[in-house]
Order: structure tokens, then C-alpha cells, then sequence
């Protein structure tokens, strides 16, 4: 028995040997299995994770382009924002504008900033009254310019007080025009008389004088003369057109007057405003002095289309206009309308806040009160006092120029920006006023003559040819030029149809 037990022990150690190798090749084995397993699992989740960073890379690189819209539709937005309040805020104080557009916000019939007064309606004392007087009426009875009726109340004796009537009597005529045969038994009847019936002189001159200063249509003058005939009459709306398109016809000596005195002229005023011909747009340049103005027509407002207007081609003197950079090509000098300058400066101030333009305006209406004062004592600025005023326009453009840098809101920069380079490049003409006092401060007399064309345009629409834009043109040249030369119009009127020239 004892020797067995060795052999069993050794048997054993054997047995738990071989348990042993099983164990560790299965701890192997299962070690490979699970390390298999584990990677796997890591493959698996990495692909896992580079799917779900690709689908946030995508998310985010789709937020970003959205972004980037957004971002660029808000500055859009905001530009178009900005945009839109310069164009609200606009009106006749700071930009080209006419007064009409300052109604906005303003009730109905508000037209001034006038405050209500218990002071009676009409003249006030002190007011120098446009009636004629009793004496007056006398002396024009005595000089035969007015027809002299009595009529009489109660009995015609003793001392009685007079009272005067002034009135119009309108009355139709028809003058009978006999032409009798010449030795060789012809008839010759002149070409204008060509027609059984045709119209006088006073007929016609109503007509024009309402066509240009009354600025009323054709229709309706036709309707006035025929009601005032006490419809006697029958005027067609064609026999208006057709008495304006003959006086239009006849006034070219006096419209050749006219361009011999602006050509003659050392300075003139010059702008142009929009007309419609058919619907299109056009547009009427005016020349203008003290005493005269001539009114073109013009299709375009193109360099080409200036060198065969009005007097402009010929034309060696100074123009003052509203900073119009075509008309440069013409004239000898230039001088800029400062009121509209400073429009400008006051749409810059309240746009980009900067105080270098209030400060240039106040320096501008300094030098103009100063200019003025040297006009009524007839004398002129010393060089000294140019010189100092040059300096203090360019210490002011300096100062722009700093403060522009710190200017927000795109428009407003760049808008301060081109008005700092203007008032450089063109100081010369902006200041032409200082050494030349024959050049006005502004360009107001040719904006004033422009205001009828734009008043006819509001009431009597525009024009159906450029014919029509044409015989406009040449009869307010010739009736505004009347009124200026103090002459009377209707006389003037009357006798351009009757052959004679009205301007000498």
C-alpha cells in the first residue's frame, strides 16, 4: 500500500497539472475571444462616434451657412434701413427737394410753422395798399386811359360825392376785311388772311397771357374767351394751340433779343428742371439775368445734348448752377450755388453727428452777411480777409476729415466722404462769391423762373410732342422777360402778333 501512494500522488500532481493547462488555455482562449470582442466593440463605436461628428460637423457647417445668410440679410437690412431714413428725413431744408414735400406729418392745409395772431384778417396798418386811388382814377380819366361814364342819384343839383366803378367791358367785334382787284383784276388776299374768319390780336394775347402766366390748358382758355364773348364766340381747343404755335413762330426776333443780351451778360444763372413729353421724361434748362431769361428744351441732360442749348455753346462769361458737372465743359468760370451747398451740410450733420459741417455753414452765412455789408458801402474783401477765410474753410475741412473716420452707418460715411472731396476739389467755385460780387450767393433767380414751368407741369400736365415742349419754351422766354424789363405784357403780347418785336 505504501508503495502506490506515490504513484497516486504523482497522479494527482498530473491531474491538476493538465486542469491547470486547461484552464489557462481556456483563460487564453477566452482572453483572445474577449480582447476580439472588446475590439469589436471599439471598431464599432468609433464608427459610431465619426458618424454622429460627421452628422454634427454637417449640422454645424449648415448653422455656420445660415449664419453667414443672416448675418449678411441684417446688414442688408440694416444699410437698406439706413437708406431709408435719409430718404424719409429728406426735405426742401436739406436736399434738392422742392417745399411741397415738407408737408409730411403735417395736417390738412398746414403749410407754415405760423402761429395763430388775434390780429385782424387782411392789410395791416402800415401796409402799403396796391388800389388805386380817387385821384388817381382822375388823373387816368384825364389822360384818356379809362372811358369816363356819370351816373347820377337824386337830383342834379348843389354839391354831390364821387364814387368810382372800375370795371372791364368786354365786347366781340368782327372787322370786315374788303380786298378789291388791282388794275389787272387780281385779288390778292395776304396768306394770313387766308381764312373767311379768322381771330384778332386781343383774342390771341388772352390766350397767351393765360397759357404762360396763368398756366391753364388749352381746354379751359377755350372755355374762358368763348364765356366771357358771352359764348358768341366758338374757339376750338386746336385755335388755341394754333395762336400759341404763331406767337411762338413770331417772337423769334425777340427770342433772338434775348440771347444777344445773356451772351452779352458777365454772369449767368443757370438750372433745369423735368418735364414729361408723351410720358417720357424731358427736361427745360433756363439762362438767366436781371433783366432777361431764355427758356430751351432739352431731351436729355447729357454733355452731347448741353452744346446745342440755349446760349451754353457760345457762351464766355460765368455760370452759377447747382454743382452740375457737365456744365463745366462751358463757360469761362464757375460758381456754385451755396444754398444748396449748404443743404448738404445740414443733411450730413444730422446724419452723421459730426460738428465740422455746422461749422462750415455758419462760416458760409458769416461770409455772405459780411459780403453784403461791403456791397451796401461799396467795397470788397481785402486779400487779407479772403485769405483768412480760405484758411478757416480748409482748418474745417481738416476737422471733417478727422471726424469721418469715427462716422457710423455705411451711407452716412460715404456720403461725408464724397461731400469732403467735393468742397476740396471744387473750393474755387464755392468761393467764387468772396471775390466777384457779380456772382450771387446762390442760384435762387434761376430756381425761382423754373417754378413756373414745374407749376404748369402740377396743373396742365406735360407735353404730347417735343414741337409743344419747343413753343413753351419761347413764350415764357419772351413773356418772362417782359416782366422783368417792367413791361406790359399784354401790349408786349399784342404786338408780336402784330408784326413788332416786344423786345428791344
Amino acid at each position: 500500500m505504501g508503495g502506490h501512494y506515490d504513484k497516486d500522488i504523482f497522479k494527482q500532481l498530473q491531474e491538476v497539472l493538465e486542469r491547470s493547462d486547461r484552464i489557462e488555455h481556456e483563460i487564453r482562449e477566452n482572453k483572445a475571444e474577449h480582447k476580439l470582442e472588446l475590439k469589436q466593440q471599439e471598431l464599432k463605436f468609433k464608427e459610431e462616434f465619426n458618424e454622429e461628428r460627421n452628422r454634427f460637423n454637417v449640422r454645424i457647417s449648415s448653422l455656420e451657412t445660415e449664419l453667414a445668410v443672416v448675418k449678411t440679410e441684417n446688414l442688408l437690412l440694416h444699410n437698406d434701413n439706413e437708406r431709408m431714413k435719409r430718404i424719409i428725413n429728406n426735405d426742401s431744408s436739406n436736399s434738392s427737394l422742392p417745399p411741397s414735400t415738407d408737408q409730411k406729418g403735417k395736417g390738412a392745409n398746414t403749410y407754415n410753422t405760423r402761429e395763430k395772431s388775434d390780429k385782424k384778417c387782411g392789410g395791416q396798418i402800415g401796409h402799403k395798399g396796391m388800389t388805386l386811388t380817387k385821384q388817381e382814377v382822375k388823373n387816368k380819366i384825364e389822360n384818356g386811359d379809362f372811358q369816363h361814364k356819370v351816373v347820377t342819384f337824386g337830383k342834379e343839383e348843389g354839391n354831390y360825392v364821387s364814387k368810382y366803378v372800375l370795371d372791364l367791358q368786354i365786347m366781340t367785334t368782327a372787322t370786315e376785311l374788303r380786298f378789291y382787284a388791282d388794275a389787272t383784276g387780281r385779288i390778292v388776299v395776304p396768306k394770313e388772311y387766308q381764312s373767311d374768319v379768322i381771330y384778332g390780336p386781343v383774342i390771341k394775347s388772352i390766350a397767351i397771357d393765360l397759357y404762360s402766366e396763368g398756366a391753364v390748358s388749352n381746354d379751359r382758355i377755350r372755355e374762358f374767351i368763348n364765356a366771357i364773348s358771352g359764348n358768341k364766340l366758338k374757339l376750338s381747343q386746336g385755335s388755341i394751340y394754333g395762336f400759341c404755335q404763331a406767337f411762338a413762330q413770331k417772337s423769334e426776333d425777340s427770342i433772338a433779343q434775348i440771347y444777344e443780351e445773356l451772351m452779352n451778360s458777365k454772369t449767368v444763372y443757370t438750372d433745369s428742371t423735368t418735364v414729361t413729353i408723351n410720358g417720357k421724361q424731358a427736361h427745360i434748362r433756363n439762362q438767366s439775368i436781371n433783366n432777361a431769361v431764355l427758356y430751351s428744351p432739352m431731351g436729355k441732360k447729357d454733355i452731347a445734348t448741353l452744346k446745342v442749348t440755349g446760349i451754353l455753346p457760345k457762351y464766355c462769361g460765368t455760370l452759377v448752377h447747382d454743382h452740375e458737372t457737365a456744365l463745366y465743359h462751358f463757360g469761362t468760370r464757375h460758381g456754385e450755388c451755396i444754398v444748396h451747398l449748404m443743404r448738404y451740410l445740414k443733411k450730413n450733420t444730422e446724419e452723421s453727428k459730426n460738428a465740422w459741417s455746422g461749422k462750415l455753414t455758419s462760416l458760409f452765412s458769416t461770409m455772405n452777411v459780411e459780403r453784403k455789408k461791403r456791397i451796401s458801402s461799396d467795397s470788397v474783401f481785402t486779400d487779407l480777409d479772403i485769405s483768412n477765410y480760405e484758411d478757416e474753410y480748409d482748418r474745417i475741412l481738416l476737422e471733417g476729415r478727422s471726424e469721418n473716420k469715427g462716422t457710423s452707418g455705411k451711407y452716412a460715411k460715404k456720403e461725408e466722404k464724397a461731400l469732403l472731396n467735393r468742397l476740396k476739389k471744387y473750393k474755387e467755385n464755392h468761393l467764387l462769391f468772396l471775390h466777384d460780387f457779380q456772382v450771387d450767393f446762390s442760384n435762387n433767380m434761376s430756381e425761382r423762373d423754373l417754378r413756373k414751368c414745374k407749376n404748369r407741369q402740377k396743373i396742365s400736365g406735360g407735353f404730347r410732342k417735343q414741337s409743344g415742349n419747343e413753343m413753351y419754351c419761347n413764350i415764357m422766354s419772351v413773356v418772362e422777360t417782359c416782366k422783368r424789363k417792367e413791361m406790359k405784357i399784354f401790349e408786349s403780347i399784342c404786338n408780336i402778333f402784330n408784326g413788332t418785336p416786344a423786345i428791344f
